[in-house]
């Protein structure tokens, strides 16, 4: 599949990936063995499931043809395929950032005053 991803990753993390120029996963995508990704659709709820009540956040744009076959999607919750990538994200890879937090109820609220996914 083409298109964009993404990727919601602590603000700490994502600094730290700009040294070695690859991000190589939380601590979460380590442990499960790949990079955990969402589909524009899907964002919403990964925020609400995953981030609920946190700051200092990046949300990650990443242009999905760049990552080769290392980017695989794969069923997960409820039967959706959700985008998993093998490897370390490279950061050329990657199209655009937005700050942001995300509200106790989930609702993702960007630094530009946006609030919820446009």
């Amino acid at each position: 599949m083409t298109g964009e991803v993404f990727k919601l990753v602590d603000r700490a993390a994502w600094e730290q990936a700009r040294i070695p120029g690859v991000f190589s996963g939380s601590a979460v995508d380590r442990a499960d063995g790949y990079i955990h990704m969402s589909t524009k659709e899907q964002l919403a709820e990964t925020a609400r499931r995953h981030y609920a009540g946190r700051s200092g956040l990046v949300l990650l744009t990443v242009d999905a043809a760049a990552l080769g076959e290392a980017l695989r999607w794969e069923p997960s919750r409820g039967g959706d395929l959700f985008p998993h990538l093998y490897g370390p994200l490279p950061l050329s890879a990657i199209t655009g950032e937005r700050s942001l937090s995300v509200r106790e109820d989930g609702v993702m609220v960007f630094e530009d005053g946006a609030v919820g996914w446009p």
